[in-house]
């Protein structure tokens, strides 16, 4: 079982569904099932689809991708949820480049202790993804200011924002519908053909 409701999948979905499934493919030509667990309700697929490329895989977004992916690991890895930490984390370590890194970072990131592996915007960018989502009622003008201090601007903090915001939708998505990545292809960049 993949999810604890029922997914439709591409034989049995009506042509408005498989028109968003179609959307929805990955480079792999799959749906996974982040989104075919809308597929009783197309239009919420369709959504998620659009918020995932705008927040994740928008040409305007200046943050690099390595840690775009790092955040929304970290943010995974906050609230528990396998699913997108399996899939963002093996993004996260692939454009990192560096295995030897990118496990003292996943190490670091694990205790809760960003600052034994990050420095600089970056780690102010992990510290306030941290307290955005655990203490999201606690934020104050102070959190962004720190980010401003350490050279984050005001674009990178709405980009970091999104994502942030993002992957607290689709964590709480995922561990409310028991979503498991079994079938899915895990990672981005897990085919050969994929770069």
């Amino acid at each position: 079982m993949t999810a604890w409701i029922r997914m439709i999948e591409d034989q049995d979905a009506d042509p408005e569904l498989l028109e968003i499934l179609k959307l929805a493919r990955t480079p792999h030509g799959t749906v996974d099932n982040v989104m075919r667990v809308h597929s009783l309700r197309p239009n919420t697929m369709k959504g998620h689809v659009i918020l995932y490329r705008a927040a994740l895989h928008d040409d305007a977004n200046t943050l690099p991708m390595w840690l775009q992916e790092v955040i929304g690991s970290y943010v995974s890895l906050l609230n528990d949820c396998d699913y997108s930490y399996a899939n963002h984390w093996a993004n996260a370590k692939h454009l990192m480049g560096d295995d030897a890194n990118a496990d003292a970072a996943e190490a670091a990131l694990k205790e809760r202790k960003p600052e034994d592996a990050f420095e600089g915007k970056t780690l102010a960018l992990l510290r306030y993804a941290q307290k955005l989502t655990l203490t999201p009622g606690e934020m104050a003008r102070d959190d962004v200011t720190a980010l401003t201090e350490a050279g984050v601007d005001d674009g990178e903090i709405l980009e970091a924002n999104q994502i942030i915001g993002y992957f607290n939708y689709v964590n709480r998505c995922l561990n409310g519908l028991g979503v498991t990545t079994e079938g899915d292809i895990v990672g981005y960049y897990s085919s050969s053909d994929s770069a």
